[in-house]
């Protein structure tokens, strides 16, 4: 007997991944080796017959041939079935897509990938081996890539991922069954408990980046967190998210604690967050995951002092940011107040600046000229006036330790190109949106702020004060950039040739 193992808590990437692997190994089972997330057993209810299932208990272990193991490389993912890893003369596998964790699975063959998705992987195996799926296995596969790429737009997506997608929506993927569980709508639990989340949440700033936390007490198990985890770091544009709920055991006087982390840079550069790994803080919890989405759950009489060490322990793997000292051009090329506008025009064309800064005799920053101020002074024939008549008096500047957030905020902002360094009041530097945009390029950005960066927090809290049941209205906009930005994609390689 061949047996393909799904980690407890079944997401739709294993599911996906072990039904694709089932192709690739006529007569093999899989094993759901403990739960499933509600999503994926609502979908099971009327799918379940579409696949290779099997339950657990109905395994004969003098029977197994081969183990094969999906989206993890831990034991303590499986179970009780980890116990099959220890049988004589099984030969164990292993597909997996996260490759910062090394596991504990002494697999015969391994097959770890940096992709965003476990169902990648095998998406393309079968489309070497030219295997033909069914709708149902196209779809459950679809939704694994779609549920851990974020519909093709965490950090961690690649070109394989989306050409796999690509690939099995032309095996017949269904589009409104991906559609009705990607995202589903929040229960009208989990819309009190958002209610109370957004009154309640903590949110502070540390070195640019926003740390959102909150520990909700409950009278017994909340399904769905996951859910509201997402809308939560939608909502509230932060960084980072640690959700936190506990409630009661029934014999003891600890309490449950369930523990659910985010990470979204939106528009930070990717240097800025590359240090925090959510899954390796919340091993030590018995938890575990991907570096920007973890989970955890453990008994504790102190669920608050869990949550700060957690906080705490964030704040320590922040990387300090790029700041003005690291992007600025120094020394500044200036004029005085009473150069000409045409004295100033040609030290533009000669060096290539598109402003030049303006200092007193005190060096002291006293206004900027642009190119185009110059062009308008010359255009009227003021070449001999001095550039103190056509300078900008009404400056933005930043310090030497301005970080890179708050220099992209402040050109944003205030439609400015250069801004000026001042340390004791004194021009030291200059940063302009090229120095941002080359910080960035190394940084490895992918060119695409999150929904964070395209000013939408203001609209989204006008939204819920004034119209609270517009709320939804703001989820259906978030959903439609997202699947905009995957029509996008998949058109791309398309047009490319690559899939």
């Amino acid at each position: 007997m061949d047996l393909i193992l799904c980690h407890t808590t079944a997401d739709f990437d294993t599911l996906g991944a072990a039904v694709g692997l089932s192709r690739l190994m006529p007569g093999a089972r899989v094993v759901l080796t403990g739960g499933a997330h509600p999503t994926v057993r609502e979908f099971l209810a009327l799918h379940r017959d579409e696949y290779a299932l099997i339950e657990r208990r109905s395994v004969r272990t003098d029977q197994i041939r081969t183990v094969t193991v999906v989206d993890t490389q831990w034991r303590d993912r499986l179970g009780k079935a980890a116990e099959w890893l220890d049988l004589p003369d099984v030969e164990i596998i292993v597909y997996d897509h996260h490759q910062d964790t090394a596991g504990d699975i002494a697999a015969t063959k391994r097959y770890v990938e940096a992709v965003g998705a476990t169902a990648t992987l095998i998406a393309e195996q079968l489309q070497a081996s030219q295997v033909t799926l069914t709708a149902a296995e196209a779809t459950v596969m679809a939704l694994g890539i779609h549920v851990d790429t974020g519909s093709l737009t965490f950090e961690h997506t690649t070109v394989r991922d989306a050409a796999a997608l690509t690939w099995l929506m032309g095996q017949g993927a269904n589009l409104r069954a991906i559609a009705e569980y990607v995202e589903p709508g929040l229960s009208p639990q989990l819309q009190d408990l958002l209610a109370k989340a957004l009154d309640q949440i903590q949110i502070e700033t540390i070195r640019g980046i926003a740390i959102a936390s909150l520990l909700l007490p409950q009278e017994g198990y909340v399904q769905g967190l996951s859910h509201l985890a997402s809308h939560l770091l939608d909502l509230t544009e932060t960084n980072i998210l640690l959700l936190a709920v506990c409630y009661p055991t029934a014999d003891s006087n600890e309490e449950r604690l369930n523990i659910i982390a985010r990470l979204h840079s939106g528009s930070l550069a990717t240097s800025q967050l590359e240090g925090i790994n959510l899954g390796k803080l919340l091993e030590p919890l018995g938890g575990g995951g991907h570096s920007r989405a973890a989970a955890a759950t453990l008994r504790t009489s102190a669920p608050k002092s869990v949550l700060a060490q957690l906080i705490e322990q964030i704040k320590t793997e922040i990387p300090h940011p790029p700041t003005a000292r690291d992007l600025m051009s120094s020394p500044v090329r200036t004029i005085r107040p009473e150069t000409t506008i045409g004295e100033a025009q040609r030290i533009l064309l000669r060096y290539g600046h598109s402003g030049l800064s303006v200092v007193n005799e005190q060096d002291q920053l006293v206004g900027v000229v642009s190119r185009r101020d110059l062009d308008i002074a010359l255009h009227h024939g003021f070449s001999h006036a001095p550039v103190k008549g056509y300078m900008a008096t009404s400056l933005k500047t930043i310090a030497p330790d301005t970080p890179l957030s708050e220099i992209q905020s402040l050109m944003v902002t205030y439609d400015v190109g250069r801004l000026p360094v001042l340390e004791n009041q004194q021009l030291v530097g200059i940063v302009t949106r090229t120095d941002v945009l080359r910080q960035l390029q190394q940084d490895g950005e992918r060119g695409s702020a999150g929904i964070g960066g395209w000013g939408l927090g203001k609209r989204r809290k006008a939204i819920s004060e004034k119209h609270p049941q517009g709320i939804a209205v703001w989820y259906g906009l978030v959903r439609c950039l997202r699947w905009l930005r995957v029509g996008c994609a998949i058109a791309s390689l398309q047009h490319s040739g690559k899939c």
